[in-house]
C-alpha cells in the first residue's frame, strides 16, 4: 500500500474535526499522516491532542488569514499537500473538516489508485452523504447507523462498494474537494489548487478544469463514503457574495467561461448583482452600469 496522508483544512468547527478523527480511528487502513492546515486557528493542536491514541502522525501547518478575513482555502490545501509530500506521502486523501470518513474510505481510495493505469493526472472521488442536524458524531457509538441517517447527494454518482466508475465528460463539473484523492505525483503534475482564489467558490471547478486540460481522468470510487456533518447554510450563499464575484472573475480570466451560474442567477433575481453586457463580468448592482 502507498504511504497515505489525509489532508484537512480547519478554521473553527472543532466538533466537526473531532467527528472526523473519530471516523479515522475506525479506519480499516490507517493513514500514515493526518496533515491539518490551521487557517488562523491556533486551538487546533489542542483538539488533536485529545486523539493521541491514534497511530496516525499529526502534522499541523499554520496558514495565516488575510486582513479581509477571507479564508485562504486553496492556499491552505496546497500547504497541507506540501507538508505531506515533503514527508514522503504518496497518496493524498483530502477531506473537508465537516466530513466523517467511513471505515473503508481510505482503503477504497488506496485500492482505486492501485487499480487504475494512467497516462495523465487522475482524481478519485468518493460519495458524500449529508447528515441531518439531529445526528452528531461525538463518540464511537455515534458512527453506528450513519448510512441509514445520511442523505446521498442526488446529483453525484454513488458506485457500489468495490465498484470504480470512470467519469464522463459532463461529470467533471461535479468534482468537489469535500472528499477526493490523488497521488503526490499527479498533484505535482497539475500544480495543486490555484491560489488566485480566496474565500468561497470556484477553486474546485478550476482544479477540475486544470486536470481535464492536461488529459487527466476522473473516477468515482465505491466504498469511499464520507458523511457530511450538519452546519447551517444559506441558499444562495449571500454571505459569500463578494468572494464569489471575485472568484468568478478569476475563473473567467483563466478559462473563458462562467462558473456558478446557478448562484449568480439567484443573486440577480434577488437584485444583488448584474452582468455587464459587453464583458460578461458580474458585479454588485452598484458596481456595474449596464446589465444584459
Amino acid at each position: 500500500m502507498k504511504r497515505t496522508a489525509v489532508l484537512t483544512i480547519v478554521h473553527g468547527r472543532h466538533d466537526h474535526l473531532r467527528g472526523q478523527l473519530i471516523g479515522l480511528r475506525h479506519s480499516t487502513s490507517v493513514p500514515r499522516w493526518h496533515v491539518v492546515a490551521a487557517m488562523g486557528d491556533p486551538d487546533v493542536r489542542g483538539v488533536l491532542a485529545e486523539f493521541d491514541d491514534l497511530a496516525t502522525e499529526f502534522v499541523v501547518v499554520d496558514v495565516p488569514v488575510g486582513p479581509d478575513g477571507e479564508l485562504p482555502l486553496a492556499a491552505a490545501r496546497n500547504a497541507a499537500a506540501r507538508a505531506a509530500t515533503s514527508r514522503g506521502a504518496e497518496l493524498l486523501v483530502l477531506l473537508d473538516v465537516d466530513c466523517v470518513p467511513s471505515p473503508g474510505t481510505v482503503q477504497a481510495y488506496e485500492r482505486a489508485d492501485a487499480a487504475v493505469p494512467r497516462s495523465g493526472p487522475t482524481l478519485f472521488c468518493g460519495a458524500v452523504s449529508y447528515l441531518p442536524g439531529s445526528v452528531v458524531v461525538r463518540t464511537e457509538q455515534d458512527l453506528d447507523g450513519l448510512d441509514s441517517a445520511a442523505d446521498p447527494h442526488p446529483a453525484r454518482p454513488a458506485p457500489a462498494p468495490a465498484e470504480l466508475l470512470r467519469g464522463t465528460e459532463d461529470q467533471w463539473w461535479l468534482f468537489w474537494s469535500l472528499s477526493f484523492a490523488t497521488t503526490a505525483r499527479d498533484w505535482a503534475r497539475f500544480g495543486g489548487f490555484c491560489e488566485e482564489y480566496r474565500g468561497y467558490g470556484g477553486e474546485d471547478t478550476d482544479l477540475a478544469a486544470t486536470v481535464r486540460s492536461l488529459g487527466g481522468e476522473l473516477f468515482w470510487v465505491g466504498g469511499a463514503q464520507a458523511y457530511h456533518q450538519y452546519h447551517p447554510t444559506q441558499k444562495p450563499p449571500t454571505q459569500h457574495l463578494d468572494a464569489i464575484l471575485r472568484n468568478v472573475a478569476v475563473f473567467q480570466d483563466r478559462w473563458g467561461w462562467t462558473p456558478m451560474q446557478g448562484w449568480l442567477e439567484e443573486f440577480r433575481a434577488m437584485g444583488l448583482v448584474v452582468q455587464e453586457a459587453t464583458t460578461s463580468r458580474w458585479g454588485r448592482v452598484t458596481e456595474c452600469s449596464t446589465s444584459s
